[in-house]
């Protein structure tokens, strides 16, 4: 006996169980990046990557105008106003930078737009979080731990379980 071939799916309902969110989220990240002109999302993604993590601390991109003469638009910057005379004297390696990016000559010239360190909710200057210190623990602390993982033979597994005793042994009592 032979099974008759399925009824054709239904458009409105999804064929699979779970679908991965980037599907999801890949039309309105580039419907919200392509009104401010950015035709290449990974340009606000990988900012740090594009110019350096010393450069993205200091500017963030926020727009790109385009001209009606035709090629090289205008990329805007923002940057904290006791950054820009540093960021202005790097303008011409930035423009090399993105313009690697597209993969053409896209952006012709950048605009710097100065804020304060506090302010509106895009002008805030500070772009990239600070990495959190950790004090050092103190020396009985690490002498215990590397007491405690000294049976085991291997360097790799010892020094994990060193850094696990510590965690331990510095963490807060509540």
């Amino acid at each position: 006996m032979t099974r008759k071939p399925l009824p054709p799916p239904d458009p409105h309902r999804r064929m699979r169980g779970f679908e991965a969110a980037a599907g999801f989220l890949r039309d309105p990240i580039r419907n919200a990046t392509e009104s401010r002109g950015f035709a290449v999302t990974r340009l606000l993604t990988h900012w740090p990557e594009v110019v350096g993590a010393d450069l993205a601390a200091m500017t963030r991109p926020v727009k790109i105008g385009h001209t009606r003469e035709g090629m090289g638009a205008t990329l805007t910057l923002l940057v904290a106003s006791a950054h820009a005379p540093m960021v202005q004297m790097q303008l011409p390696r930035i423009v090399e930078k993105v313009n690697a990016i597209y993969g053409y000559r896209a952006i012709s010239r950048i605009s710097l737009t100065q804020t304060a360190a506090t302010g509106f909710a895009e002008g805030q200057a500070e772009f990239m979080a600070k990495p959190k210190t950790t004090p050092a623990p103190a020396p009985d602390v690490l002498a215990e731990a590397r007491e405690t993982a000294a049976p085991v033979a291997d360097p790799g597994l010892r020094a994990a379980l060193e850094a696990l005793a510590q965690n331990i042994l510095t963490r807060r009592k509540t």
